[in-house]
């Protein structure tokens, strides 16, 4: 089956398909796993956060009308490399995707590399992507939780949290939302009298101490 690489700017409508589709392409899924030492149990490794993929496009910019160009594909490259540059200068966050597939992800252009190699006027370009997704600032209460706060009427000092355990959570994760630093998992465990830093369950209202 024949796949179609698309690049998609849907604020201003405009859809680019490659000229010709490249001989592979390839798409990266990762999360990242944390690996953290505990007090008498050692390393255990921890889900994390996503991974932003990172992925380079080889491809054709013909400027002949070859016998294999997707239909509706122009010959002149430089139309082709001029949206790629204007896209990827003005930080334009664009959709890539590839027909008949589940790939389908919010990109930067990073930077096109591209040259001719065989006397055809052909440009042979390498165009780098960055997985692109809207920064979110943080809010309390954390997501998938409940949390409280109290503070005093005269300061408004950080007096009390409490955080309500959900299920698939952990201390390094829990640590990481209120802190910023999982590491400071010990600070929970402590103040809830938690013996064993793995063994928490869905239901139990942690007490958070402020730093």
């Amino acid at each position: 089956m024949l796949r179609y690489l698309t690049f998609l700017d849907e604020a201003a409508g405009v859809e680019m398909i490659l000229p010709v589709t490249p001989s592979s392409y390839s798409w990266t899924h990762a999360n990242a796993v944390e690996t953290i030492q505990l007090d008498q149990l050692g390393e255990v490794n921890l889900h994390g956060t996503p991974r932003m993929a990172q992925e380079t496009v080889d491809c054709l910019l013909p400027a002949q009308a070859y016998p294999f160009l997707n239909p509706g594909a122009g010959t002149n490259p430089w139309v082709y490399l001029e949206r790629l540059e204007r896209w990827s200068d003005n930080g334009t966050v664009l959709r890539y995707l590839v027909s008949g597939t589940p790939v389908n992800a919010a990109v930067l252009i990073e930077s096109i590399q591209y040259g001719e190699q065989d006397g055809t006027n052909d440009l042979y370009a390498s165009i780098t992507l960055r997985q692109w997704q809207a920064p979110e600032s943080p809010t309390l209460p954390p997501s998938g939780g409940s949390a409280t706060t109290s503070r005093t009427s005269s300061t408004g000092a950080q007096t009390a949290r409490t955080y309500t355990v959900q299920q698939g959570d952990n201390l390094w994760n829990i640590a990481r939302k209120f802190y910023g630093d999982g590491s400071k998992y010990t600070k929970i465990a402590t103040a809830n009298g938690i013996k064993n830093p793995q063994l928490i369950y869905p239901g139990t209202v942690l007490t958070i101490p402020a730093l």
